[in-house]
């Protein structure tokens, strides 16, 4: 269990994450550019006095994850996109992971939407210590079955540890079999991505989100010292060259992938190219009943 400081520090954590993405999301309009909104959401984070946990991601339609726009990227969102604001924000390491999805001037997908947080709130309904695993995700494809809608079954929610933003177990969106429980002290977060598609996803093109791979000796002295201050900004955390306060930072980050210092994340595109929404909430395990620590 967190001791008392700790707790404090993934309460704020969590609930600038919840304000971050609440910005985001009401920001997204038709004609407004997503590295906008993406700046906003990461700066507002920044200014209540916590780190990222990783970039925002911004992810459109067909997209379920790992789109965040680059330094250029002159992308604005269109009338009926169906957009998926993901956002984190950590403090001493303790994280808030959260996400939520809007559509753009359009009520198509009303329902789709609906069914992402119907079934992330059907399981704040019961989440506790001692919960299995697997009834997690029956929980979730039960709700989403309802509502008509699928599951994306090779997305998964996730244990959360400090620095740590994926940790030891992972929270699937269906029955898996995975009958370990939930213990008391865990940080888990819970994120159904709902879908009119096959319930897959593909890996896609690399995106601008990165993450260190490992460590080595960079004989250009300007790009040791960028690794120098990536550990420092980030820690272990996945980042973009869009948030660092680096010249040259896009250049770096090539540089660094080129020589294998870092690795990037693949855009995940639904298998079927249907649409995907997305809710996500962070949860302290406590007892009885799990504390969600992504609310404003």
């Amino acid at each position: 269990m967190l001791n008392d400081e700790d707790l404090s520090k993934l309460r704020k954590a969590g609930k600038v994450a919840a304000e971050a993405r609440s910005l985001g999301m009401d920001m997204v309009k038709e004609g407004v550019k997503l590295y906008d909104v993406a700046q906003e959401v990461e700066g507002y984070i920044r200014s209540k006095g916590c780190g990222l946990a990783f970039p925002c991601n911004i992810s459109i339609n067909e997209v379920a994850a790992h789109y965040t726009p680059c330094v250029d990227d002159k992308k604005v969102f269109e009338k009926g996109d169906v957009v998926k604001v993901d956002c984190g924000s950590e403090l001493d390491g303790y994280v808030g992971d959260t996400a939520g999805t809007v559509e753009v001037g359009t009520k198509n997908h009303r329902s789709l939407i609906e069914a992402s947080k119907n079934a992330r709130d059907a399981v704040v309904e019961f989440l506790a210590a001692g919960t299995p695993i697997n009834e997690i995700g029956r929980v979730v494809e039960m709700s989403m079955a309802r509502d008509g809608f699928k599951p994306i079954k090779n997305l998964c929610g996730h244990q959360i540890k400090q620095y740590n933003l994926h940790a030891g177990l992972s929270i699937p969106s269906y029955n898996d079999g995975n009958t370990n429980r939930i213990m008391p002290g865990m940080i888990i977060a819970v994120e159904p991505f709902a879908t009119n598609g096959g319930g897959a996803v593909l890996n896609g093109q690399p995106g601008n989100i990165v993450r260190i791979l490992r460590e080595r000796k960079l004989e250009d002295p300007k790009s040791q010292e960028f690794f120098e201050y990536i550990k420092a900004e980030f820690k272990s955390f996945p980042f973009c060259a869009r948030s660092c306060d680096f010249p040259d930072a896009e250049k770096h980050v090539k540089n660094l992938l080129r020589h294998g210092v870092l690795s990037s994340y693949a855009q995940l595109i639904e298998v079927r190219k249907g649409i995907v929404s997305q809710h996500e909430h962070t949860f302290y395990i406590t007892g009885e009943r799990a504390e969600v620590t992504t609310l404003p």
